[in-house]
């Protein structure tokens, strides 16, 4: 059902299977991989969308405070509430993973698939440590 109300797209990046086709991705996993593009694209990347993504990588530099936590929050809202239309988001929290390090933060992302009211939680990793560009997926968190 969930493939139905989302769709099926390509597996990002771009892999092969062994019978020679494309890999796909379809349901939430589609949904959540496209949320992670999102984020993970900056503005201007994409000359024939050039305002697609987020500005998310503003924050790499950034210490590690409550204002930045908030700021994120509300840029990871935003790009996604632009952006993606097959989820309303409930709610985006971000905090300093303790067991990560200065400059670890956790993004959860409480989201609803719109046609279906199911909800789903993505979790991602920015690390703001000098020098250190990084966006991580962790998948579907519990």
């Amino acid at each position: 059902m969930q493939a139905d109300v989302i769709g099926t797209g390509c597996a990002f990046p771009l892999r092969v299977q062994p019978n020679g086709r494309l890999a796909t991705i379809s349901g939430t996993a589609l949904l959540e991989q496209a949320m992670c593009v999102i984020l993970a694209t900056y503005p201007g990347e994409r000359p024939m969308r050039p305002e697609f993504g987020s500005r998310l990588r503003d924050f790499v530099f950034e210490p590690v405070t409550g204002q930045t936590r908030r700021a994120v929050a509300v840029e990871v809202r935003a790009a996604l509430e632009r952006w993606e239309t097959r989820a309303e988001i409930d709610d985006v929290t971000v905090t300093e993973d303790p067991a990560g390090g200065d400059g670890l933060l956790h993004i959860e992302i409480r989201y609803r698939v719109r046609d279906t009211d199911e909800p789903g939680t993505l979790g991602l990793n920015l690390r703001t440590l000098p020098g250190d560009r990084e966006l991580t997926g962790t998948g579907v968190l519990g």
